[in-house]
């Protein structure tokens, strides 16, 4: 980290005038989506104001300090690429589900649990590696596009449950983020790099001079209070650690997705061992932490996958940068709050961008693959039956309850499991499986 660096390259240190506004724009693009979960499921189990704020607090400092693991990691636990850690909302079904049958220690308990579990899968990767070759990666990318899409036209919009939901304002906010970042992304240099910040900004100044923000909620936070770890009482419920862990072993798909998106989208290449099972440990060793701070699991954040993949930018010491931020906001509440109180479509404008991105960097990395007879079936039924599946969850209503708890939320396992077994089932071309040999020799 001493030597001077560019952002374009993994290591290497940046100048903070530099540094700084790059790694704020990672906390940005995942604030929202990283304080979401709770706040919904706080709001179904009915936990009282204080415990909320408090848990949102935590769940920015343990953002950061899982951010820098994966960054910078601590033995074999950490992918040492440019990935953002947050509260997962893939959990959130589930989550509410033992919530409302057991209590919130209950689903605390599990996350606990289920951590040691993913912890445990990470070391198993390099056995696991042939479930996961490019094909399947590429079609898990694709899937967390595809699924990410609907999530960033909800923000567009206002806000999933927003009473102004559509209204004008929110249309645009929106469009003007997207416009300055188009606009911004035709320069060279600083303004290219920083275009989703500078976006980000002028529209949440735009929302603030419409009348769209509500800052009760800054001048009511503190400005410095420590995150309170064990805020929580464990509880241990075999049917919700059973529930959780089936998540967790669900959830290393997509973070292998992930960690594969930033490979092909940002380096032009694919993951490592070493990336894929460090990654995977540090998703577990983060859930872990979580527990401890009494929130939901803690995964590898999609959004900022996108952002990568828009700007290139994967410097480590860039995305330092903005994992402190997010620890200085666990210390300081009234900060966190400016972040909590901007409108969604603000960040909407972004995240369409974002997540398309993602879709798109699945798409080159397929495009890389030989798209036979073989090949075209199983892009075909992996992309109808998982991306299918997500769009009408309710086909799988009359499923066991588990069975629609993973395969109904977002299309993404779904899509692993159809691509995975028809990669494992179907008979493969000789000739190209000896030329492939041949080389790999």
């Amino acid at each position: 980290m001493g030597k001077k660096g560019s952002i374009y390259e993994l290591d290497g240190r940046v100048e903070l005038k530099r540094a700084v506004p790059l790694g704020i724009q990672h906390v940005l693009a995942m604030f929202l989506g990283n304080i979401s979960p709770l706040i919904i499921v706080c709001g179904l189990l009915n936990i009282d104001s204080g415990l909320r704020s408090m848990l949102i607090q935590n769940s920015m400092f343990v953002a950061g300090l899982i951010t820098l693991i994966q960054l910078y990691p601590i033995g074999a636990v950490g992918a040492k690429l440019p990935i953002v850690m947050g509260t997962s909302s893939g959990f959130i079904g589930t989550a509410q589900a033992i919530g409302a049958q057991y209590g919130y220690g209950s689903i605390i308990g599990a996350t606990l649990v289920g951590g040691l579990i993913e912890l445990f899968l990470g070391f198993f990767i390099k056995p696991l590696k042939k479930l996961f070759p490019p094909i399947v990666t590429s079609l898990v990318i694709i899937s967390i596009g595809l699924s990410l899409l609907p999530v960033g036209i909800k923000y567009f919009g206002g806000g999933s449950g927003a009473e102004d939901f559509g209204s004008l304002n929110h249309l645009l906010v929106g469009t003007t983020v997207m416009v300055i970042i188009l606009i911004l992304k035709q320069f060279k240099g600083f303004l290219n790099d920083s275009s989703i910040l500078i976006g980000i900004i002028v529209g949440y100044i735009l929302a603030i001079c419409l009348n769209m923000v509500d800052f009760t909620q800054v001048r009511e936070s503190a400005w410095f209070s420590l995150p309170h770890p064990m805020v929580v009482p464990f509880e241990f419920n075999l049917e919700a650690i059973i529930a959780m862990g089936i998540m967790f072993v669900a959830t290393t798909v997509e973070t292998v997705g992930d960690i594969s998106g930033i490979t092909n989208g940002g380096l032009g290449r694919e993951a490592t061992d070493r990336e894929l099972s460090g990654g995977v440990m540090a998703d577990g060793v983060g859930s872990f932490v979580a527990a401890i701070f009494g929130i939901l699991p803690n995964t590898s954040f999609s959004q900022n996958v996108g952002l990568v993949t828009v700007t290139k930018i994967v410097n480590r010491f860039v995305i330092m940068t903005g994992a402190l931020f997010l620890i200085l906001c666990g210390f300081c509440p009234k900060l966190s709050a400016v972040f909590s109180v901007m409108p969604q479509s603000v960040l909407g404008g972004a995240a369409v961008i974002m997540f398309s991105m993602i879709l798109v960097s699945g798409i080159q990395s397929l495009s890389r693959e030989t798209l036979d007879a073989r090949n075209s079936l199983i892009v075909a039924l992996a992309i109808g039956i998982g991306v299918g599946v997500g769009n009408v969850p309710e086909v799988l209503a009359q499923c066991p309850a588990w069975v629609s708890n993973i395969f109904a939320q977002n299309g993404i396992i779904m899509t692993f499991v159809v691509a995975t077994v028809l990669n494992l089932v179907l008979p493969k071309n000789k000739e190209e499986e000896y030329e492939k040999q041949k080389i790999e020799a």
